[in-house]
């Protein structure tokens, strides 16, 4: 499988990888890029609120990533649990899926807020954010996930 950047994030909010980022009002811009895409590629996402924007954690090093149980985010106060148990960017694919508010559109750039990628991550995939797409019924998680993202958005 052969995944080539759809374009790359621009922010001057955030330069590095840090978890404890609140991200919620992070302004960025995806930046698509002009050999692989027109502004056609865009034609009538600003109709949608928010977007699904897959990435790749490029800044995380190979010899990093988890395949097993860790506790999130390094904090042995959390309980031991799996990598596809949580959101950690030491993933096996180190593939990232955030969703953001949609700002504008200009050109081959997309405005966003809240997406939690920092500066030059590459961008895999767009989507446009549907309901109907969203959770059918209740959701749940545990106690140690809602303390986890007090304060994340």
């Amino acid at each position: 499988m052969v995944l080539r950047p759809i374009g790359h994030v621009s922010t001057s909010d955030r330069t590095e990888v840090d978890d404890r980022f609140e991200w919620g009002e992070v302004a960025a811009v995806i930046r698509l890029d002009g050999a692989q895409f027109t502004p056609d590629a865009i034609s009538g996402l600003e109709a949608f609120s928010h977007l699904e924007v897959v990435f790749h954690f490029d800044q995380v090093p190979v010899e990093k990533i988890e395949t097993g149980h860790r506790h999130p985010r390094n904090n042995p106060a959390l309980p031991l649990t799996g990598i596809f148990a949580q959101r950690g960017k030491n993933r096996p694919n180190r593939i990232g899926v955030s969703r953001c508010r949609l700002v504008k559109t200009d050109g081959l750039e997309i405005h966003v807020l809240g997406l939690d990628a920092v500066e030059g991550t590459p961008v895999v995939d767009i989507k446009p954010y549907l309901r109907e797409f969203g959770p059918i019924g209740e959701t749940r998680q545990p106690a140690w996930a809602d303390d986890l993202m007090q304060g994340y958005y």
